[in-house]
């Protein structure tokens, strides 16, 4: 049997799959940039020869260091540990599914614990995994798939906020996928989450009130030190949490061509508050290249909630791709 973990910011899914939806890690080609004395990794899987595609599907996917796959083999059992919840058999024929590794981060790991580099840490942010994307759509839209017909980012969790980023300075882009991530600094959203525990009376105003300043002293601590990489707060470095403080509302704001935004109403990682702020904010700035989709029994990782003990926890990850495909199909412009 084959386990598939799927795995993302502040969320853990675990399923079991068949063999219809093993995640063809075997079927990767593997790629490599060299520039600027650094290295960018990319990986393709196309089920017809590059050459013969129109299109491309970049997945973004969230935070942490942990490899795009974990394979553990024992007691006759296969587990597979993924940031990548794709079930490739619906990729469209004709587009490429691209993904990019982390700095210092490999593909794929087997039967051993990772331990994380240093250069990961010293290379983690927003700013830098914007670059490494953007060089790998140029380098793939110059030499591997020239002149697509479309060429779709999709950012989940942490990779929104690089979506979004993106979206700004790649002008070859067409539509882009905007999951679980929120409007605000993810600073404010830890704010959120203390006044919602107090309104859902889980604590009372004077433990929100010192857990509130102590949330103030901390942001001030790592803004004191915004490099740090020997510092750490809630499993991330200062540099981390520095690095992704921007707003992604402002980013969105800026960017033309279409956007889809998904979001599950029972995400804890990302308050819905904060999420709610994006289509506001299109509103009052007259845009009309968002499309908001809120699901109201999915978390963070679109997997729907039980909501009896009678029922299981079901992914819905493909249900939404699904979805937003069909939207990528009805919402233009063409290349830029």
């Amino acid at each position: 049997m084959i386990f598939f973990v799927l795995t993302s910011m502040l969320s853990l899914s675990v399923f079991s799959q068949n063999a219809p939806f093993y995640p063809k890690i075997e079927e990767y080609k593997h790629f490599s940039i060299f520039k600027r004395n650094d290295t960018v990794n990319y990986h393709i899987y196309s089920k017809k020869e590059l050459k013969e595609t129109d299109g491309i599907i970049l997945f973004i996917h969230g935070s942490g260091a942990r490899p795009l796959f974990s394979i553990t083999e024992e007691n006759g059992s296969t587990n597979i540990e993924s940031s990548v919840p794709f079930n490739l058999e619906k990729i469209p024929e004709t587009f490429a599914f691209v993904l990019v590794s982390k700095k210092c981060i490999p593909f794929l790991v087997e039967n051993k614990n990772f331990e994380i580099p240093k250069c990961f840490y010293e290379n983690e942010g927003l700013d830098y995994r914007v670059w490494q994307y953007n060089e790998v759509i140029n380098q793939i839209t110059k030499k591997q798939i020239k002149n697509p017909k479309k060429l779709i980012v999709i950012g989940h969790s942490e990779g929104s906020t690089v979506a979004a980023k993106l979206g700004t300075i790649n002008k070859k882009i067409t539509h882009i996928g905007y999951w679980s991530g929120g409007g605000n600094t993810q600073y404010y959203d830890f704010a959120l989450f203390i006044r919602k525990e107090l309104n859902e009376g889980k604590i009372d105003e004077e433990t929100a009130k010192q857990r509130l300043e102590s949330l103030f002293a901390k942001i001030k601590e790592i803004e004191a030190e915004p490099n740090s990489i020997s510092k750490f707060w809630l499993g991330n470095t200062y540099r981390r949490w520095s690095q992704f403080s921007e707003s992604p509302v402002e980013s969105l704001l800026k960017i033309d061509i279409p956007i889809f935004f998904a979001f599950g109403a029972k995400d804890v990682s990302v308050p819905i508050e904060s999420a709610l702020i994006i289509p506001i904010e299109f509103i009052r700035n007259q845009k009309d290249n968002l499309t908001f989709r809120l699901y109201p029994d999915y978390d963070h990782s679109f997997n729907k909630i039980p909501t009896n003990y009678n029922e299981n926890r079901e992914s819905r990850w493909m249900n939404v791709f699904d979805e937003f495909m069909e939207w990528t199909n009805k919402s233009l412009p063409a290349l830029r």
